[in-house]
């Protein structure tokens, strides 16, 4: 093998692995990106979490917030008024209802709603 070659040889393998490394890179910012878009998903989960127990409390809440219940799962609270009980589940921004949340809201709908009385002895 002549000079040129060995030469020629070393900067291609220099390339390579230099292709290898900044292959390697991207990959973890791949990781790193989908980290940090997971911690802003739990972030947002927890902002929506703590506003929704304030939410009776805000300006723009049509209740009395004394009467407000808050459960938290599978809906946020429960208002009990004179003349009726509503089911009530607050959203932040662009936040959607869970399938059960819609699932609740449709036997809702449906009047599929009831008050039961259970006496133990």
């Amino acid at each position: 093998m002549d000079k040129v070659s060995v030469s020629l040889f070393i900067v291609v393998l220099i390339l390579g692995l230099m292709f290898l490394f900044s292959l390697r890179h991207i990959f973890s910012l791949r990781s790193d990106v989908a980290f940090l878009k997971s911690q802003r998903q739990s972030q947002s989960t927890k902002y929506g979490q703590i506003t929704e127990q304030f939410m009776p409390w805000s300006s723009n809440f049509p209740y009395d917030p004394a009467k407000f219940r808050f459960i938290g799962s599978p809906i946020d609270g429960i208002q009990f008024e004179e003349d009726k009980v509503v089911l009530m589940e607050f959203k932040v921004a662009t936040s959607q209802m869970t399938s059960l949340q819609r699932h609740i809201k449709r036997l809702v709908e449906e009047g599929k709603v009831t008050f039961e009385e259970i006496r133990l002895v």
